[in-house]
């Protein structure tokens, strides 16, 4: 099996290095040919592969049609670090060319005054309004992810009407992604959907009103991610229509869209709790721009540090006394914090479920300080007799162990509430949870052990 793969890996390398001569060369013919032997993943591949100033050159001589095609298939990140180094007349046509949903979000990742000039640069006034509009909404929303245009017929249409359009117009159709067709009142309030089947096989003469499946569930523009999410788990759908305050059908947001900036919400809630803040970081990025990226959350960690190292230096002369609870400090801030961020992680995901609100602070306590107590008393437990076959001290094993449990209880009610306050704080909780509870378990980790070995010193003096 292995041999396939190896030839799969050669002819793609061979492609990545037909295009880079394509690109030298000037030749979009051929360049385009080359991205056409390859899959989404190794189009990305190659993109990443290019310079800022071979990706505008590949843009030129492709131009604005299969640039936008390209820009399609690439992740979010690349395609606004190219629509960055464009001129914005360039960006703006390139824009132009995509579906709203997609050039909408490259647009909210650019900073306010370069994407005003580029949908400025956008021909149609009703395609830059539409725009601006989508810029509105809060990112995420039903109304950043909906697809415009949905198909729709009016009440009193009937089903030969309805199929003799759809005939007249079925090379647009196609480009919608239709998959159902919308009832509308003579104000555009969505009072029922059709399906296909019904259509193709009822009387010709029979008005739209008497197929229809009345009050379709609908979601309204400004809905949120998480609840958006939820209801496509309850409801199998391939899509739901969008509408406004009034009940007006501004399009459909399809689930597919909502899966897929679901796991984008999730990937970022992770590369924030690794440190990548401000934005997905690619090796391809400027190295400036990704050392400044880290910088900013390397930086602070400097200062919570040297905050939880203060307790080990005001508490130095325990420390000479007793040398083997240096071998124990890490261990029991290091295993602390694993129990907190596992708390942590739970409760950041029962938020995104919506199955948790920022007030259930009791249901916290009660359910994360029982495991607490529990995992607290086993790990004191183990790590207490370890310390015991280590220096044979009673004492020491005393310490070690009462300082785990106490800080692993204490680990993860912080690891549970924390979350639930930045939340409500409007602050990202994937972003800052991390940083503030590894502080707070070291500082108390190294507090709770040389507090409690200074309390029994001449017990454990030499050792």
């Amino acid at each position: 099996m292995s041999e396939p793969q190896n030839d799969t890996d050669e002819s793609v390398a061979e492609a990545l290095d037909a295009l880079d001569e394509a690109i030298e060369a000037k030749q979009g013919d051929r360049a385009l040919e080359i991205l056409k032997t390859l899959d989404w993943e190794d189009q990305r591949r190659a993109i990443s592969r290019l310079t800022r100033g071979e990706a505008e050159t590949l843009l030129d001589i492709l131009g604005i049609e299969q640039s936008a095609k390209l820009l399609s298939h690439l992740t979010e990140a690349q395609a606004v670090e190219i629509i960055e180094s464009l001129p914005p007349n360039v960006a703006a046509a390139i824009l132009d060319e995509m579906p709203a949903e997609e050039s909408s979000n490259i647009l909210r990742e650019l900073h306010d005054d370069d994407a005003k000039e580029i949908i400025a640069g956008i021909g149609q006034k009703e395609d830059r309004d539409e725009l601006r509009k989508r810029l509105e909404y809060e990112d995420g929303c039903a109304g950043s992810l909906m697809r415009g245009y949905p198909v729709t017929f009016r009440e009193n249409s009937t089903v030969g009407e309805v199929l003799q359009d759809l005939g007249e117009h079925a090379e647009d159709y196609s480009d919608r992604d239709v998959q159902y067709l919308y009832v509308i009142d003579e104000k555009e309030v969505v009072v029922g959907v059709l399906r296909l089947r019904d259509l193709v096989l009822s009387l010709r003469h029979i008005p739209v009103r008497e197929l229809m499946i009345p009050e379709p569930v609908t979601v309204i523009d400004t809905m949120p991610l998480d609840d958006l999410a939820e209801l496509f788990e309850k409801k199998k759908y391939f899509g739901l229509p969008v509408v406004d305050s009034a009940g007006r059908i501004l399009g459909v947001v399809p689930r597919d869209s909502v899966e897929h900036e679901t796991a984008e919400e999730q990937a970022d809630m992770f590369l924030a709790a690794s440190g990548i803040v401000n934005g997905e970081e690619l090796r391809s990025m400027e190295l400036k721009d990704r050392c400044i990226k880290r910088l900013s959350w390397l930086a602070p960690n400097i200062v919570l540090n040297i905050a939880a190292a203060s307790i080990i230096a005001a508490n130095e002369a325990t420390l000479q006394e007793v040398i083997a609870l240096a071998v124990f400090l890490p261990i029991v801030s290091d295993m602390s914090g694993c129990s907190g961020n596992q708390a942590v992680a739970v409760s950041i995901r029962e938020l995104t479920l919506g199955i948790l609100r920022p007030k259930d602070y009791w249901r916290i306590v009660v359910k994360e300080g029982s495991v607490g107590v529990i995992n607290g008393i086993v790990l004191g437990i183990v790590l207490g007799a370890i310390a015991y076959l280590y220096k044979g001290n009673i004492y020491l094993s005393l310490t070690v162990a009462i300082a785990l449990s106490l800080n692993t209880i204490l680990s993860v009610l912080l690891g549970g509430l924390v979350p639930l306050f930045l939340k409500r704080m409007k602050v990202d909780p994937a972003l800052a949870s991390g940083p503030i509870l590894t502080t707070c378990t070291d500082m108390c980790g190294f507090l709770l052990v040389l507090s409690i070995a200074s309390s029994m010193l001449s017990k454990l003096s030499g050792i």
